[in-house]
C-alpha cells in the first residue's frame, strides 16, 4: 500500500506540470495558428512579416505560354475547336513577394501607404539606406517598412543624391495611395481635400537654378473598403525613367519631368508609376501556319541610347531623334512583312557611354514589335554590356517585356543567352519542324585600362569550346522526323489516298537556323560554287568594310556546325543540320555566302543610330520558310521599301549540296 501511494503521488506530480504545458501550448497554437481574423477562408495567406495580413493572387501573364511539346498532359490539350497554341497558361502567384524590397518587375498587387524623398551626400550604392526616412518598429508594423526606389533622381544633375522612398503594406485596414501629382511651390491639388499629402522635400532638391517641384500623393480607402475596380486603380509601384521615350510596360509617366532635357547635355528624368497590376502578355508557342509557312525578321544593330539618339551616316537633314526614326522605319517594315518572329541579333544598346541606363533603353527597343503582338527573341552583341547592367540582369528585364521568348540559358557555359527555340506544326501532332539556335558570341577578349569603368577593347570575343559542346548536345537530343512533313488532317490524308503516290521522304532532323552577333572567320572565306552554273554562292554586298570576326577561334565552324548533321545515316549524306547562320555586327556588310554547305548571312544595319554609309540604305533581312520547314528563302527589305537579293538557301530551287 505504501508503494502504491508513493507511485500515485509521483504520477500526480508529473501530470500537473505536463498538463499545464500542454494546455498553454494548445492556447498558443489556437491564437497564433488556428485563429486567423481574415474576412474569409478564401483569401490566401503567407508566412513572413505581416504574415497574417490577407493577400490576393493575380494572373500576371496573359495568354500564350511555354512550348507544351507533343507530350503535354491531357488537361493541357486544347478543345477540339481551338488551336493548341491558343490555350492559356496558369498565372503567377504574387503572394510570396516580400513587401520590403524594390523590384519593379514583380507584379505586386499590394498598395503603397506613405511616400518620402530624402537627400544623401553619399550615393546610396555606397551607404545603402543610411539616409532613409525615420521610422519606428510600430510604424513598420502598421504601414510597412521603408523601401528605396533604387534610382537616383539627381543621376545627371544635382549636388547630392536624391531618392524616393515608399511603404508597402498588405494590411486591410490601412488607407492606400490612389493618385500622384507634381506641383510647384504655392500650388495645391484641385479640388483641395484633406486626403492629399505633400512630401517634405522638393523632387528637384539639389539641382541648381531650377524651380522646386513637390510630390503630392492622395490617400484613398483601405483595401477592405475598396471594390474590385478601386483595387485595380491603387498605386502599386514607382520607378524612374531616364530619357524622353516610353516608360516600362505597365507604367505611366508622371508629368512634368523631374529634370527637363537639355539636348546634348543631360537627358530628362521622369517619375513613373503603375496602377494595379498590368498582366504581361506572353508569346504563344512558335508554330507554322496551317499552310506550312513561318517568317522571321532579323533586326540587326539598333544601337539605341538613353536619349532619343544621334543620327549617323544618313542623308536626312535635319536628322533628330534617330532612335525614334528607326522605330518608325521598323514599324513600317513589320506592317509590310508581318513576321511570325522577330530576332534582334545584338547591339540593341549603343554602349559607348550613351546607354548608361539599360532599363530605360530596353523599355523602347522592342516597342514596335510588342505593340503588334509579335513574339521576339534576342542575342547579345559586343556593345550591349559596355554600360550599366550586366547581361544576366538584362535578360531578366527582357523576359518581363510582352511577347518575349528570350532565355538566360545554362550558367555553366560561356556567355548569357545560349538557348533553343522550336517551331512546331499547326496540326494536333505539334511536330517539331524547325530549330532556332541562339548563342552569345561575347563582347571583347582583350583591352587595356580596365578599371573604374574605363575599358578600351582591342579584340573581339568568340564562341567558346563549352558553347560548342552545348550546341552538339542540344543537336543530338533532337529527334529525326519524316521529311517532308505531311500535316495530320483528313483533307491531306484523302489527297494522298486518292493520288496513290507517296512523296519522296527521308528521316532527318528538322532544318535549323542559328543566330549570334559576331561573325565567324569563315564568313570571309571562299564560297561554294553552284554545281549547276559554276557561279559562286555569295549573294549581296560585301567588302565595304573590314572583317568583323574575332582573331581567335575555338573551331565553331569545323567542330560544331559541320559535325551536327541532319542525319546520322550514310545514305543521307553529310548535310549540316544548321542551314543558315545569321549574324549582325557589320552594318554595311549584308551578303549571304555558302561555305561547305552552310550559309553565313549578315543582317545589314537597320538603324539610323548605328554607323552606316551614305547611299547604303538601312535594311532588314527576312527569312521566309515554307513547305513546313523544308524551303528557306531570304531577302532584304530596305528603308525605301525595295526587296533585294531574293534567293532560295535550302529546299526546292536551292543549289545542290556538295555532299549530294
Amino acid at each position: 500500500m505504501v508503494f502504491c501511494g508513493r507511485a500515485f503521488r509521483f504520477l500526480r506530480g508529473l501530470f500537473v506540470p505536463l498538463a499545464a504545458i500542454f494546455a498553454f501550448s494548445s492556447l498558443l497554437t489556437f491564437v497564433f495558428i488556428l485563429y486567423q481574423p481574415t474576412p474569409g477562408p478564401g483569401l490566401s495567406q503567407r508566412l513572413g512579416w505581416q504574415s497574417w495580413d490577407a493577400v490576393t493572387t493575380v494572373d500576371y501573364f496573359e495568354d500564350g505560354g511555354q512550348d507544351p511539346g507533343p507530350g503535354s498532359t491531357p488537361q493541357d490539350q486544347p478543345l477540339s475547336n481551338t488551336s493548341w497554341w491558343n490555350v492559356s497558361m496558369p498565372g503567377e502567384d504574387t503572394s510570396s513577394y516580400p513587401t520590403d524590397a524594390w523590384v519593379p518587375l514583380w507584379p505586386h498587387d499590394t498598395g503603397l501607404s506613405e511616400m518620402a524623398i530624402t537627400r544623401c551626400f553619399v550615393p546610396p550604392g555606397f551607404v545603402g539606406d543610411m539616409c532613409a526616412p525615420e521610422t519606428t518598429p510600430e510604424m513598420d508594423a502598421i504601414k510597412g517598412k521603408w523601401v528605396r526606389v533604387d534610382r537616383d533622381l539627381n543621376e545627371e544633375n544635382g549636388i547630392w543624391s536624391l531618392s524616393i522612398y515608399y511603404r508597402r503594406t498588405r494590411r486591410l485596414d490601412i488607407p492606400l495611395i490612389t493618385d500622384l501629382q507634381l506641383l510647384p511651390p504655392g500650388e495645391e491639388p484641385t479640388p483641395p481635400t484633406d486626403s492629399w499629402v505633400k512630401v517634405e522635400h522638393s523632387i528637384r532638391d539639389g539641382v541648381m537654378r531650377t524651380e522646386p517641384l513637390f510630390l503630392w500623393y492622395k490617400m484613398g480607402k483601405t483595401m477592405q473598403e475598396m471594390n474590385a475596380e478601386e483595387k485595380n486603380n491603387i498605386i502599386t509601384e514607382l520607378d524612374v525613367l531616364f530619357g524622353e521615350d516610353r516608360p516600362w510596360f505597365g507604367f505611366e509617366k508622371l508629368e512634368p519631368a523631374v529634370t527637363p532635357e537639355q539636348e546634348g547635355r543631360i537627358s530628362s528624368i521622369f517619375v513613373t508609376y503603375r496602377r494595379g497590376v498590368k498582366p504581361v502578355p506572353r508569346a504563344p508557342p512558335l508554330h507554322f501556319s496551317k499552310d506550312g509557312r513561318f517568317r522571321i525578321l532579323q533586326v540587326a544593330d539598333l544601337h539605341f541610347s538613353v536619349s532619343r539618339g544621334a543620327c549617323r551616316d544618313t542623308v536626312f537633314d535635319p536628322c533628330q531623334g534617330s532612335d525614334n526614326l528607326t522605330n518608325s522605319l521598323l514599324g513600317r517594315v513589320l506592317d509590310t512583312e508581318k513576321p511570325d518572329l522577330v530576332v534582334f541579333s545584338g547591339d540593341q544598346l549603343n554602349g559607348q557611354g550613351t546607354s548608361w541606363d539599360p532599363k530605360s533603353v530596353l523599355a523602347k527597343f522592342a516597342a514596335e514589335v510588342t505593340d503588334r503582338k509579335i513574339p521576339w527573341a534576342a542575342v547579345f552583341g559586343n556593345h550591349d554590356e559596355e554600360n550599366g547592367d550586366v547581361k544576366a540582369e538584362q535578360v531578366r528585364m527582357m523576359q518581363a517585356l510582352p511577347y518575349s521568348l528570350v532565355e538566360r540559358g545554362p550558367k555553366d557555359i560561356h556567355g548569357v543567352g545560349n538557348y533553343v527555340l522550336k517551331v512546331r506544326s499547326a496540326d494536333s501532332s505539334m511536330t517539331h519542324l524547325l530549330t532556332l539556335y541562339f548563342l552569345d558570341s561575347g563582347s571583347y577578349s582583350k583591352g587595356y585600362l580596365d578599371w573604374f569603368g574605363y575599358f578600351f577593347p582591342t579584340e573581339y570575343d568568340w564562341i567558346h569550346t563549352n558553347q560548342i559542346e552545348w550546341f552538339l548536345q542540344q543537336s543530338s537530343s533532337i529527334e529525326s522526323i519524316e521529311r517532308p512533313f505531311q500535316p495530320d488532317t483528313s483533307d491531306g490524308l484523302w489527297e494522298r489516298q486518292s493520288d496513290q503516290i507517296a512523296p519522296m521522304t527521308k528521316h532527318a532532323k528538322p532544318n535549323a537556323l542559328m543566330f549570334f552577333h559576331i561573325p565567324l572567320q569563315e564568313s570571309y572565306g571562299m564560297p561554294d560554287k553552284d554545281s549547276r552554273t559554276g557561279a559562286p554562292l555569295d549573294i549581296g554586298l560585301h567588302g565595304l568594310e573590314g572583317p568583323g570576326s574575332a582573331k581567335k577561334s575555338d573551331g565553331m565552324f569545323e567542330k560544331g556546325l559541320l559535325k551536327a548533321l541532319e542525319s546520322e545515316h550514310k545514305a543521307g549524306g553529310a548535310i549540316p543540320e544548321v542551314k543558315v547562320v545569321a549574324n549582325g555586327h557589320c552594318h554595311i556588310t549584308e551578303d549571304c555566302k555558302r561555305v561547305q554547305d552552310v550559309w553565313l548571312c549578315f543582317g545589314g544595319g537597320g538603324s539610323y543610330s548605328g554607323y552606316g554609309k551614305v547611299g547604303f540604305d538601312r535594311r532588314f533581312r527576312v527569312y521566309d520558310i515554307s513547305n513546313y520547314g523544308e524551303t528557306i528563302k531570304t531577302y532584304k527589305r530596305t528603308e525605301h521599301d525595295e526587296v533585294l537579293d531574293e534567293f532560295v538557301l535550302a529546299g526546292s530551287g536551292a543549289a545542290p549540296y556538295n555532299s549530294e
